[in-house]
């Protein structure tokens, strides 16, 4: 069985900086992909930086603000969020995806979410 478990987020002002982290437990093999999706309030869900294949993407809106830094080999990751907006306030979550075995058997899954709220 695997988790995922992150943590940080909270109330930061405008133009301040907050860290979120995301480790995953159980026995894998090799992680596939790993990042940070967000939903603002009112509005779907977006991409905000995902790792896959050795490359790492970033939603538009976190381009040069947001640094996404994740462990392969630890199987965790970190969102290194600077110059915060308050339209940068949602609800943050881990994704990733995993190998378990050597048939290529998947996991993919989500962490629980943390609040990122920006005040202006």
């Amino acid at each position: 069985q695997v988790q995922l478990v992150e943590s940080g987020g909270g109330l930061v002002q405008a133009g301040g900086s907050l860290r979120l982290s995301c480790a995953a437990s159980g026995s894998v093999i090799s992680l596939n992909d790993m990042g940070w999706y967000r939903q603002p309030p009112g509005k779907q869900r977006e991409l905000v930086a995902i790792f896959t294949k050795g490359t790492t993407s970033y939603g538009d809106s976190v381009k040069g603000r947001f640094t996404l830094s994740v462990d392969s080999a630890k199987n965790t990751a970190n969102l290194e969020m600077n110059n915060l907006k308050p339209e940068d306030t949602a609800v943050y979550q881990c994704s990733a995806e995993f190998v378990l075995d050597s048939y290529g058997t998947t996991w993919s899954g989500w962490a629980q979410g943390t609040q990122v709220t920006v005040s202006s």
